[in-house]
């Protein structure tokens, strides 16, 4: 049976974010939509468009606790290390002359 979404909404590194979570979708997977929506469309660690789609398994959230807003937060922390958000930081910091 299919639940019914649900939506939070948060602040990560000062864009405003909104998480859809969907535990059971189609009554085999789970969906978790993520929307930078201010700024509008701001690129994210895990997507440069400000949209994520991502299905998973039902239960991996609930099975670490439950809490989206963390584990989202959490997703974009792991990825914000990588060397090519820092490599966007420093575009977007510096600005670009050709781009």
């Amino acid at each position: 049976m299919e639940q019914q979404p649900q939506t939070y909404r948060f602040t990560w590194q000062g864009i405003d974010i909104e998480a859809t979570y969907t535990p059971r979708k189609w009554t085999v997977i789970a969906h978790l939509e993520i929307l930078s929506v201010n700024p509008e469309r701001a690129a994210l660690p895990i997507t440069a468009t400000g949209y994520r789609s991502h299905f998973h398994e039902c239960g991996t959230i609930e099975a670490r606790g439950g809490d989206v807003i963390a584990q989202v937060t959490a997703w974009l922390d792991e990825e914000a290390a990588s060397p090519e958000w820092q490599a966007h930081l420093a575009r977007a910091k510096q600005g670009e002359l050709f781009g």
